[in-house]
């Protein structure tokens, strides 16, 4: 089971985005059988088999193993991710965004965006994923506002220049500093 599966076909999301199918998504977080997951739901096992077999189909679900009851062959399943991210292409964009300005907020959404994409393409079965997430709340007073932005500017051009030769691993670093709207 993958951590993350992005979801870039519109006919994924269609799949997934019904209240029921998420609901027996939500119970094939661990391997189960559509009667069991009909049990849990409170559902018919043909129901809930129908959702399933739908999202084997759109690559949401995965069959894990195959058991044999009163003669019957009964399919394990289990969902195919532990989260399911939804590309903002899939909604698309109305207008165009003004993105010209690396401080707009534009320019942030593209970001934003873009660092999704890549962290769902990681490959996550690989022995070490060398990464680092840093969060944290700087408050600034008005008056320094245009010296902070340009302090942090001037500080990551100097990690660009300092590490951006062409031999070693390749990191991606992006940053993004916005409002975090409370007035604490």
């Amino acid at each position: 089971m993958r951590d993350v599966m992005y979801l870039e076909q519109i006919e994924q999301a269609e799949t997934l985005l019904k209240p029921q199918r998420i609901e027996v998504l939500r119970q094939l977080a661990e391997p189960h059988t559509c009667t069991e997951v009909a049990t849990q739901l409170g559902q018919t096992p043909q129901r809930v088999y129908y959702h399933v077999k739908r999202l084997v189909e759109a690559g949401l679900v995965d069959q894990v193993s195959e058991r044999k009851v009163r003669g019957i062959h009964e399919g394990i399943y289990q969902a195919s991710a532990r989260s399911y991210w939804l590309s903002p292409r899939l909604v698309g964009r109305l207008g165009l965004r003004k993105t010209q300005d690396a401080m707009s907020l534009g320019y942030l959404l593209n970001l934003m965006e873009e660092v999704q994409a890549d962290i769902a393409a990681l490959d996550r079965t690989a022995p070490e994923l060398p990464s680092i997430g840093v969060s944290g709340e700087i408050r600034v007073p008005a008056e320094l506002r245009q010296q902070f932005l340009t302090d942090l500017q001037t500080t990551l051009q100097d990690l660009f220049t300092r590490y951006g030769g062409s031999e070693g691993d390749a990191f991606k670093l992006a940053v993004a500093c916005y409002p975090h709207g409370s007035t604490q």
